[in-house]
Parts: structure tokens; sequence; C-alpha cells
């Protein structure tokens, strides 16, 4: 697999360079950049150009990282119980896979994208560590290990809200969103705004009119 731009999505070489280090080595990219700047639209399209399915897990404020694991429903769980359901009989029925379990399990190779990791607790990227490096993690509850049967290509964003831990970034390969450039149809475009600057790019919501430089 290798990853040369699409139609939809120009990249540099720097950025083509780094991508496709991260298929080769197998290590998850980290993508780094102000908001809007094409961070999510890089996985998109990688995914798309080499085929692959993408699961995506968009980071909150309050996300933990088990969630990307799994989550065992112990409140339905009882409330079956006092019910009488037979499914009580099967904790498997209270185990809900987060997106690494399904990214881990699925039968072809897939990318998986963790976007926005700086909105959560400052250790949760070293919460996940463990687990991205093995491609691996235990199940306690059903006492069964989840590996990864493919790794799956993972990309990483985050907006610079707050530095990442050290730790979280060894062996992940790094590229910032100045490396991203806009999609075929602003090869020709032009920043209306009298404050135009030759570094403007375009706003995506609007890219005939102006852009986010001039809109600060």
């Amino acid at each position: 697999m290798k990853f040369q731009g699409s139609d939809h999505y120009v990249a540099t070489q720097d950025l083509k360079l780094a991508v496709n280090a991260a298929i080769t080595l197998k290590r998850p990219l980290l993508v780094k950049g102000e908001p809007g700047t094409g961070k999510t639209m890089l996985a998109e399209e990688v995914a798309q150009a080499l085929g692959l399915p993408l699961i995506q897990w968009h980071i909150k404020s309050t996300t933990k990282a088990q969630q990307g694991l799994y989550e065992y429903d112990a409140v339905s769980r009882l409330r079956d119980s006092q019910l009488g359901d037979e499914r009580v009989k099967d904790i498997q029925n209270y185990i809900v896979k987060g997106v690494l379990w399904q990214a881990f399990t699925a039968e072809e190779p897939v990318a998986l994208l963790i976007d926005e990791i700086d909105k959560a607790d400052i250790e949760f990227p070293n919460d996940l560590l463990r687990e991205l490096d093995r491609m691996e993690f235990y199940c306690y509850e059903t006492r069964e290990l989840v590996k990864a049967k493919t790794r799956p290509l993972v990309f990483i964003t985050s907006n610079n809200e707050k530095e990442l831990p050290t730790p979280s970034c060894a062996g992940v390969f790094s590229t910032t969103s100045s490396s991203l450039t806009p999609t075929p149809c602003a090869r020709s475009w032009t920043c209306t705004s009298p404050r135009s600057k030759k570094t403007c790019s375009p706003l995506p919501s609007k890219p005939f009119t102006t852009c986010a430089t001039c809109l600060v």
C-alpha cells in the first residue's frame, strides 16, 4: 500500500513521505495543527485511496481511554436479572466493543482515526500507548485476550490545545497541518479579501471567497 494523493486531496511530498513511512513501518501517524486545516480529511482521503474502511473515534473532554477498548454495561445486566432475562447468563451480551476492539478484530485491514486526542485528559494518550504498541488488550470480564488480526493504519490528530505527554509520542510518526494542501479546486483559488496575503489558504466552507486568515 502506498499513498500518492487523491483526486480530492493534493498531498505534499513531506506529507506523502510521513503517511507512507507510517504504513511501511506500521506505526501511528500523529497530525498536529489548527482546527479546520484538513487533519481529519487526510485520514478520510488516505483510507479511500487505499480502499480501507475507516473507523472514527472523535474525542471529547469526557472521553476515557477505556471506552476505546470496551465498556461493561453492569447496569443493564442488573436490570435484566431483575426481569428474569436469560441474557444475563452470558456476560458477552453486556460488553460494548470500542473502536480499538472493532479495528483489531476486523477481518480485513482498516484505518482508525483517533480525532482531536488533545481534548481529553492529559493522561489519555498514555493510557492507550501499550494497546497501540502491542496491538492487543485484555478483557477481564470475559477473560479474553483481544489481539489484532491485522494491524490497522492509525491516524491521531491534535489541535495543539495542549502538549501531549512525551511517552505517548514514542514510536509515533508526526507531521503538522502546514504539510496539508487544499483540494485541486483551490489551485487557482484567490482570496478576495483586501487583507489577502500570499500565504492565504481557502476556508473550506467558502473556498472561492475568503479565507480563515482574513476572517480573523
